[in-house]
């Protein structure tokens, strides 16, 4: 009989689903070191955040097909370690979605009419109609800031309540938003002139401290922000001055950039204006059984030899295939970051086109590993191998896939990736050499051979003499390390693509005096 450890709180109703099939072993508060002793005795870990699931720990688990985290995120596992050893890692991405709306509608709800404020008044002993006068939400812009499940059930629900929604998801089509009864809008209009603002975003290097004192400033007087999403996408100090000073109305925070929250925050010393509750997003009773029995069922399925709905790395694939596939992998995932940087604005289509020997691979990971880099920048770390279709679906991006058994190029075939959006059309192309070597081929048609680096700084040109000398006195003189370039034309004196790999990412003040060097129609900065 197979056995399950579960080794953090885990609601019942999930217990006696695996119990059905598996002999549960119910050990809490385990250190690494007493996880790392027994864990070779199980199939199957069932966890939430409590448990460190460790490379050191997956090393240990000759057994273990499965660990299945009863929630959304998997930070606390390291899921390489568990796709290079064959172990399934699977989450409940949808369990605590409905928590988490009616959440963040609750601090809507609460900051527009003083609720805790009028609470505490109470208790103490006043009664002060006058001073606790709120605002309604109806006929008020709310503006949401991500149109992934959560965001959209706010909106959803926000609008059923008389509210316009104005929102900002790059990756949400015109079509996609009109099915939902939404205007989409930049960031910087949405913080201009919406009444409250409900964040839904992940956190990563492009969303961390993305809401500071400058983007707060933008915001009405009246304004009040809400974040149950990620702690860390606002600037709390800022946050915190923009409160005190009145920049702002309100605002109401479930997330922080690190929790607990400290003693001695800013946010600790708001006067007014600010509600705080100890990450509740997904602290329903209703969330906690729905994730326990989500993950348990899919636990369950695995060990009886079916398929997992919702693995966070790369289901239904053998180790020798993953080895044979690895760099046609990552080079589908670094087309996709590269062409979505390219293309900076809402794309509506996604073609692949797998050309020669890349036709003869299984397409579906290579399709899926596009989409995963398209995606990346939007999503962050909840974008994975098997949700990147459905979220490419859920934001109205149609994908295509194309294979042409003969590529004249390369022996050793080539993957295209071409996009089409609201900023025009932009491909990229790349083959993976003998050795296994990574190259991009082709940027929009212009023949070029780069080797993809973490920062890259990309331009279109008029090819004529001295504008590479000019970009790379400018990129000096702002201390900026150049480690290769690539340049591509198609005919003599006409336009070319240029491609800079250098040791830093490039500042957006000094793209803007890239794009003003004479004859330098695009540029962009491009990390992967």
């Amino acid at each position: 009989m197979t056995k399950v450890l579960v080794s953090d709180p885990i609601d019942q109703a999930g217990l006696d689903i695996l119990s059905q099939v598996s002999q549960v072993d119910k050990r809490l508060g385990l250190s690494l070191e007493e996880l790392m002793q027994i864990i070779s005795e199980y199939d199957a870990l069932m966890i939430r955040s409590g448990t460190l699931v460790t490379s050191e720990v997956i090393e240990k688990a000759e057994n273990l097909r499965i660990i299945g985290r009863a929630g959304v995120g998997v930070d606390n596992v390291d899921v390489p370690a568990a796709t290079r050893k064959g172990i399934l890692v699977v989450n409940s991405p949808g369990g605590n979605t409905i928590a988490a709306a009616e959440h963040s509608l609750a601090m809507l709800l609460a900051l527009s009419r003083h609720i805790p404020q009028a609470h505490g008044s109470m208790l103490s002993g006043t009664w002060q109609r006058k001073k606790y006068v709120g605002n309604e939400l109806y006929k008020k812009i709310l503006g949401v800031v991500g149109l992934g499940k959560i965001g959209s059930h706010v909106a959803k629900v926000a609008k059923a309540m008389g509210m316009e929604i104005l929102a900002f998801d790059p990756f949400v089509s015109a079509e996609r938003a009109q099915q939902m009864q939404v205007n989409l809008s930049n960031l910087e209009e949405l913080f201009e002139k919406s009444d409250y603002i409900t964040l839904h975003l992940p956190r990563t290097s492009e969303t961390e401290n993305l809401v500071d004192f400058k983007m707060l400033s933008r915001m009405k007087s009246t304004a009040r922000l809400v974040n149950c999403a990620r702690g860390g996408i606002i600037n709390e100090p800022d946050l915190a001055k923009a409160l005190n000073t009145g920049v702002i109305a309100g605002a109401a925070l479930d997330v922080y950039g690190v929790e607990p929250l400290s003693d001695d925050s800013p946010l600790r010393s708001v006067e007014k204006g600010l509600i705080l509750t100890p990450h509740l997003g997904a602290s329903t009773t209703e969330a906690q059984e729905n994730v326990a029995i989500d993950v348990a069922e899919q636990i369950r399925d695995v060990l009886k030899g079916l398929p997992a709905r919702s693995a966070v790395n790369i289901p239904g694939l053998s180790a020798e295939i993953m080895d044979s596939l690895k760099p046609h992998l990552q080079l589908a995932e670094t087309l996709g970051l590269f062409a979505n940087q390219l293309s900076g604005g809402q794309i509506q289509k996604i073609e692949v086109r797998l050309q020669g020997e890349f036709a003869k691979h299984p397409s579906q990971p290579l399709v899926i590993a596009t989409l995963k880099g398209v995606l990346t920048n939007a999503l962050g770390d909840r974008i994975n191998y098997v949700n990147a279709s459905l979220e490419a679906k859920g934001r109205g991006i149609d994908v295509v896939e194309v294979k042409e058994d003969f590529n004249p190029d390369f022996s050793g075939g080539a993957l295209q990736l071409t996009t089409f959006g609201d900023s025009g059309t932009n491909s990229v192309s790349g083959t993976v050499f003998a050795d296994g070597d990574l190259r991009i081929t082709s940027i929009d048609d212009f023949p070029v051979n780069v080797s993809p680096s973490r920062h890259m700084l990309f331009t279109r040109h008029s090819d004529m003499p001295g504008i590479i000398g000019k970009l790379g006195s400018l990129l000096g003189e702002h201390n900026v390390n150049i480690a290769s370039m690539q340049v591509g034309r198609r005919i003599v004196r006409g336009e070319a693509v240029m491609v800079l790999s250098v040791d830093d990412p490039i500042p957006s003040e000094l793209l803007g005096s890239v794009l003003s060097i004479s004859g330098i129609n695009q540029a962009k900065s491009v990390t992967l």
